[in-house]
Parts: structure tokens; sequence; C-alpha cells
């Protein structure tokens, strides 16, 4: 045991630990940053079309340019998407796991089943013979159709998350055909058939993604990087924050920017955000990203731990 001890200084002394190469990145999106339409739905004030992704880049600035002029050479660093955590026009927005009570049931419906199941239509006035729990179930299912309602609202909770190509298939026009059931179709047949059609997309490509009310930070799909800067409307406490980890080590930066285009497009696309990092501390870059068009309204803040390989401090 002796012997290790000189080995154990070198590793606890030397401050230098060698390791994955790639860097953190954690980013403040500020409310205003656009969020993308439900899929097929127009978008409207403040939302994008919903095959859209974002597209994060590092900058260098060069002198060999291009014959257009432009000098600087741009390097992806991560593509994600921001959607409300609740889209009521999903077809796959449903319940799934072993405990729901109505498995497969796209949740705009969940208010009617249960108050179905419980034979209590209004509150405040109960049949005489409904149980205390049946009771507890139809308020439960009220407030649950309240805050589902105020997340999938312009003041609800934006989420950044996997980029997908993907999409549901075409949902059928009624309850009887063989694939995905309407939103409405709600007997138990109906609803093993959606979730079977939506957890086999889920499967097909898992960064598709689909939120759910229940736990606002494990979604049903996909994955989730974080929040848009907001407040939880049920709450009401703030939420914000996304990152995440790149393969690259990001410490020789000029600039970062971020993107969005449409899903499948080679290029760039439109320029959203853009900032040129500073260096507040030893190992983290800070950059104020802000709108070419909307420099006020639109920004954003990035904190990047530039290389989580190499840690040259000394405790």
């Amino acid at each position: 045991m002796w012997r290790l001890l000189p080995v154990l200084a070198g590793v606890v002394w030397g401050g230098c630990v060698d390791g994955f190469r790639g860097s953190n990145v954690q980013i403040d999106l500020s409310p205003s940053t656009p969020v993308q339409a439900s899929a097929g739905a127009m978008p409207g004030p403040g939302e994008l079309p919903s095959n859209t992704q974002f597209r994060l880049y590092a900058i260098e600035h060069g002198t060999a340019c291009d014959p257009a002029g432009d000098c600087d050479r741009l390097f992806e660093l991560q593509r994600f998407e921001i959607h409300r955590i609740v889209d009521l026009a999903s077809p796959c927005f449903i319940d799934v796991g072993p405990h729901v009570p109505f498995p497969g049931l796209h949740v705009s419906q969940y208010g009617n089943e249960v108050a179905k199941q419980t034979g209590i239509d209004d509150l405040a006035n109960p049949p005489p013979d409904a149980t205390e729990g049946q009771k507890i179930d139809a308020a439960t299912a009220v407030q649950r159709m309240v805050n589902v309602a105020a997340l999938a609202g312009s003041a609800g909770i934006k989420v950044v998350s996997s980029a997908s190509e993907s999409s549901y298939p075409a949902v059928d026009p009624d309850c009887d055909g063989s694939g995905l059931p309407p939103p409405t179709c709600t007997d138990p047949d109906d609803n093993a058939r959606r979730a079977a059609i939506c957890q086999q997309a889920w499967r097909d490509d898992p960064a598709l993604f689909e939120g759910t009310d229940r736990i606002l930070t494990a979604p049903l799909a996909g994955t989730t990087f974080g929040m848009v800067d907001g407040v939880n409307p049920i709450s009401p406490a703030p939420v914000g924050g996304a990152q995440f980890f790149v393969p690259d080590a990001l410490g020789s930066v000029d600039a970062y920017a971020i993107y969005f285009q449409t899903d499948g497009v080679a290029d760039p696309g439109t320029l959203l955000l853009t900032g040129e990092p500073t260096n507040p501390t030893r190992g983290v870059q800070h950059v104020h990203l802000t709108s070419p068009l909307l420099p006020t309204i639109v920004t954003a803040e990035m904190a990047i731990f530039a290389d989580l390989g190499e840690d040259d401090v000394h405790f």
C-alpha cells in the first residue's frame, strides 16, 4: 500500500487529467426564442415551420476567402429543436406506462374519459352514490386538463430537444381504420393501436421528440437537453437552461452562431444568434449571443467549458 502513495500523490497534485477531450456547452435562450409549430400547422407569430432544426456552429476567422468574400470557417457542434413541451395537436401525445388508467389514450381526451368512468360531469354536483375516490379522480382529471392547456399555450414551457427528420404516420379519417386513430377515438382497441404505432415510431427514430405533462424532464420519446428561459405556468417557477456535450475541444474559437434550417438541407440556413467569446476565468468561455434582426429581444447567454479532458485547476 505504501508504494502506491507516490502514484496517488502524482494524480492528486499533478493537476492534469487527460480523458474526454470534448466540451460542455451550457446555454440560456431568451423567452422570445422562436418555437416550432405543430406538425402540419401553419406557423404563427414567434413560430417556425415544424420541419425546422437549429444548428449551433463554432466559427474561425481566416484569410482564405471564397469567391463571395466569405473568410469564415463554420464547424457544426450540435443540432437541436425547440418545441412546446405539450403539443395537443400531436397524434402521439398519449398516456403510456404501467400505472396510467387508459393506456394509449390521447391526453386531450383524459378529462372526458375520467368523467365517464366516475359518472361525475360536474365537480360541484356529483351523483349521490359517488365515492370519495371517484370525487378525487374527477377533480384530479379536471386539474390535469387545466395544466395541459397552460403548458400547451403560448405562455407554456419551451423545451430544447433532440433533432429528428422523422414524422408520424398519417392519421386515419375516422375510428374504423387500421392506422393511427384520431385523438377522439377512445375505445380500448383504438388506444392500443395508437400506442403500438406511436411507440414503433419512437423505436424507429430515438431522436423523435414527444413531450408529456406528467414528468416535464422525462419525455415520452427523444431527448430533453433543457428548457428555454421562462416560467412554468403551473407553479409558477422559473425554468431554463440547456446543455450539450460536444466532442470538440473549443479552445480557439473566434465566434459562435445559431442558425435555423429546413430538415434535410446541408447549408447552415438563416442566422438566428451570433456572438464572440470572452474568457472570464481559466478554462471557461462566456458568449453573449444576439439576433441581427431583434438584438434586444432574441438573445442567449452561453458558457463553454472548453476542454473537459484538460483539468489544470489545482485544489
